[in-house]
């Protein structure tokens, strides 16, 4: 988990995307035990309704499930689904923003596409 939170955007969302970042990277696994909300609270220094409401939302769309007594746990499909999700977002929200901007900037499709190939080559 990130270890600090930013101060302009919901702290739930934050707490929400630091657990699935944990999810996608293999930190969390598949039926794996997620941090119990008194852990977020004394991690974070936050309100213990914020912590329960960010793991609420992964609960209600099926990334988390809980076994009475025992907290809260990573459901089996969860890396897929948020694969699947953040995969759909990256497109929506960086890639077509990219492609619509190349355009009016006269850079042809297999400009762009070395421009990302070299990108991606520096990256690693």
């Amino acid at each position: 988990m990130k270890a600090t939170l930013d101060n302009n955007r919901p702290i739930f969302l934050q707490i929400k995307e630091n657990i699935e970042e944990d999810i996608l990277n293999g930190i969390l696994k598949p039926d794996e035990q997620i941090p119990s909300n008194r852990q977020l609270v004394s991690f974070y220094n936050i309100n213990p309704v914020t912590a329960l409401k960010g793991v609420g939302a992964l609960a209600e769309e099926g990334v988390l499930y809980k076994k009475r007594g025992a907290g809260m746990f990573v459901s089996p499909g969860a890396p897929e689904v948020l694969r699947r999700r953040y995969r759909e977002a990256f497109k929506r929200e960086r890639l077509e923003p990219l492609v619509r901007m190349a355009a009016p900037l006269g850079i042809a499709l297999d400009e762009l596409l070395a421009m990302v190939a070299g990108a991606w080559e520096e990256s690693r």
